[in-house]
């Protein structure tokens, strides 16, 4: 079973399933088809997380998320942000910075190249071909996507090259139109053929970091070169008698969904909906600027969970032996810079707010930005009960915390708990979808902002469950984004 952000992205993972792919194999497969049919959520300027587990597997984490950029360069000579407001359907507006100087370094190569040479069972060109292809013949634009091109509206029309591709001839791409990129598809495919090193020391990798100074960011061949995808130990914390595993630190968000879950399990089960509000309140509270520095610290995960509990796409995959991948990329929202001949769209990860709580360019060059972004899955006993993951910056948490309630808590199978309403607390405000029963919140002194309908701004979950007495899969594509799930 595969669930993900796309029907191509989907398919394309299980159709890996079905030729005799591992998990990762198909993970791999639909992260590239991704980058073509889900172009302004991920890409090879991306980064992200794959989170690996179940069938044997001693559990990893992968990191290949962005890297601060700067090494060798001079920080004064850097050319300003560039913030372009979204607005999500006149419910909620956010900020994003834009720009040469929001570039980070990239890590979806590398991540992808780790992957294989871990976990992979196929070769590489082969999973890349089919990405490459529909690069270059093209992807009929869906609804959802046509939602993101229009709200992202002010960053593909910040540069000529993003909006030759976005918004040919001056018209945004809407619903019906084809997204048809051949430079793409050759990038996708000398990732398939070489691995990563043209991207970090090679040509493409000299051609982007020309692009980006030429713009007046910091993006150094140095920053390039010395990158690499970094396998870590996962974070694990009990809920309800099964072990949750996630992202560690020096990423933010799974610590956050570790400290809400040790507090809902604490309590009684299920959780009232007042008492998930106020564990996500609690983990919003501990974003200090104390914990920020912290999160590079060695032991930083065990010392701060333990004094407080006693001890923008999401693809998840689950094969036929058991074995889980939840991997997780974001391009944020683009930077608007598309390196000429290459059609990588690099990541605006430097000028996301929700990731420099700190302010603007603090982190030192090499360091990996603290990423909301948490793969997670859920073990019961020996075995995989959950695989899943979100996008959506700050609600990332706040949607994992909800569907692991669903399905743990209320039974509810992956398509249901996906998709059931959910809220979001942020900045003194509860934000809330159609369904949520508002009045068991009428004590609670924040202000409640009511949501018209069901929106995307509350994250994109994808999950798979293996039901753990009948070994039953389920999938759920979270339709606010137009998430499907597909089986093998």
């Amino acid at each position: 079973m595969v669930a993900a952000g796309h029907p191509l992205t989907a398919e394309a993972g299980a159709r890996v399933l079905r030729d005799g792919g591992n998990a990762v194999d198909a993970a791999v497969a639909a992260m590239l088809t991704s980058w073509v049919a889900e172009p302004l959520l991920t890409g090879p300027g991306a980064g992200g997380y794959m989170l690996v587990a179940g069938a044997g597997e001693k559990p990893a984490l992968l990191d290949f998320f962005v890297a601060a950029p700067g090494h060798g360069a001079d920080s004064d000579e850097r050319a300003p942000l560039v913030p372009v407001e979204v607005d999500f359907a006149g419910d909620a507006r956010q900020t994003f910075h834009v720009g040469a100087s929001s570039c980070g370094a990239y890590g979806t190569p590398a991540g992808v190249d780790a992957a294989m040479r871990r976990w992979g069972s196929m070769e590489l060109a082969d999973l890349a071909a089919p990405a490459a292809t529909l690069a270059r013949e093209g992807v009929v634009v869906n609804a959802q996507q046509a939602e993101v091109i229009h709200l992202l509206d002010g960053i593909v029309r910040s540069t000529p090259q993003a909006a030759t591709i976005f918004a040919p001839g001056g018209r945004l791409l809407s619903e019906g139109d084809l997204f048809r990129d051949a430079a793409l598809g050759d990038t996708i495919e000398r990732l398939g053929a070489e691995g990563a090193a043209p991207f970090y020391a090679g040509d493409i990798s000299e051609r982007v970091v020309a692009w980006i100074a030429d713009g007046g960011g910091v993006l150094t061949a140095d920053d390039l070169r010395g990158y690499a995808a970094i396998e870590r130990e996962p974070l694990r914390v009990g809920y309800r008698g099964r072990e949750v595993l996630t992202n560690p630190p020096p990423s933010a968000g799974g610590i956050l969904l570790a400290l809400a879950l040790g507090q809902l399990d604490a309590g009684p089960a299920p959780p009232a909906l007042a008492a998930i509000v106020l564990a996500m309140q609690d983990a919003q509270s501990e974003r200090t600027p104390e914990f920020v520095e912290g999160l590079g610290a060695s032991g930083f995960a065990v010392s701060f969970l333990g004094s407080r509990l006693g001890s923008t796409t999401h693809i998840s995959v689950m094969d036929r032996a058991g074995r889980a991948c939840a991997v997780t990329c974001t391009n944020g929202e683009g930077s608007g810079l598309v390196v000429p001949g290459t059609g990588m769209h690099i990541n605006n990860i430097m000028g996301e707010a929700d990731l420099s709580p700190l302010g603007f360019h603090h982190a030192p060059a090499g360091r990996r930005m603290p990423s909301m972004m948490s793969p997670t899955v859920v073990m019961s006993g020996d075995d995989v009960h959950v695989a899943m993951g979100a996008s959506g910056s700050n609600r990332i948490r706040s949607a994992l915390l909800q569907t692991i309630v669903g399905v743990v808590d209320h039974d509810l199978d992956a398509c249901d708990a996906v998709a059931a309403p959910r809220v979001h607390f942020e900045e003194g405000v509860i934000y809330a979808e159609p369904g949520i029963p508002l009045q068991e919140l009428r004590c609670d002194p924040h202000e409640i902002h009511a949501f018209k309908a069901r929106n995307m701004f509350f994250g994109g979950a994808q999950a798979v469950c293996r039901d753990p007495e009948s070994g039953e899969l389920s999938g759920g594509g979270d339709p606010r984004r137009g998430g499907v799930a597909v089986a093998a």
